[in-house]
């Protein structure tokens, strides 16, 4: 049986041991806290959001804004409550560095309603709405339908207008051309706006020709009033004229 002197000595060794195990517990914590605090970043991705809405996002503009704790904070998780992002990423670059990787939701366009804007994705469920009108994202008008309502589809009746829209849109972004506007009409015939020019590209026959042909043509008409009538173009067309008002 231990003495109580010995008993007393074991509890200083404990005290001892606890005491240096906290003290380079705090010492750690101060190290992470001080010596990764964030002073550079760098925002990628961003398209909606300037790089300054970014950073203000991210950084509290205490402790927190550290490396360390950021990366693990933003590691494979969507996010919340931020109209047009869904992700973001914290990446270290150093132990002051960071790079935010900002994932932004896929929009093929908008329309409005009741005043506001909603934004549909490429499979047509509404995915945000705004009071204003995103660049880069066309607004689609012409439409018909009663109601908009979040995170359901676009109410544009028949399915096949739905799929029009889609395939429109999709060789727009693949021709690298971003309309203000696109109008479709009571025959579903298509005209674009880039701001006063108008492109009148009729029907869908041969729409993947029209747009591949209207990207090579589209520095010549941007800036201009006036109309480009393609709704009778086809792989035989020679020449199309701007027409201007």
């Amino acid at each position: 049986m231990k003495s109580d002197y010995e008993q007393f000595t074991l509890k200083q060794k404990v005290w001892i041991v606890t005491g240096i195990a906290a003290a380079v517990l705090v010492i750690a914590v101060v190290i992470v806290l001080s010596g990764f605090h964030v002073d550079e970043v760098e925002v990628n991705g961003n398209h909606h959001y300037t790089e300054q809405e970014i950073k203000d996002m991210v950084l509290k503009g205490n402790v927190l804004d550290n490396s360390l704790l950021l990366n693990v904070k933003y590691a494979n998780k969507s996010i919340e409550n931020i109209p047009f992002i869904e992700r973001m990423d914290v990446e270290v670059l150093g132990p002051g560095q960071i790079r935010i990787m900002v994932y932004e939701k896929t929009l093929a366009g908008c329309v409005t309603y009741l005043g506001k804007y909603f934004y549909f994705d490429r499979e047509g469920i509404v995915v945000e709405t705004s009071d204003e009108l995103t660049e880069g994202v066309a607004e689609i008008t012409g439409l018909h339908y009663n109601a908009v309502r979040l995170y359901e589809p676009l109410p544009v009746g028949d399915e096949s207008v739905f799929a029009e829209i889609l395939n429109l849109t999709q060789l727009l972004e693949k021709y690298e051309l971003v309309a203000d506007k696109i109008y479709f009409n009571g025959e579903m015939e298509v005209t674009l706006y880039f701001g006063n020019a108008r492109v009148l590209l009729g029907d869908s026959r041969s729409l993947d020709e029209k747009v591949m042909q209207l990207s090579a043509m589209i520095d010549s008409i941007r800036g201009k009033n006036g109309e480009l009538n393609m709704t009778q173009f086809n792989e035989s067309t020679t020449s199309l004229t701007f027409e201007p008002d």
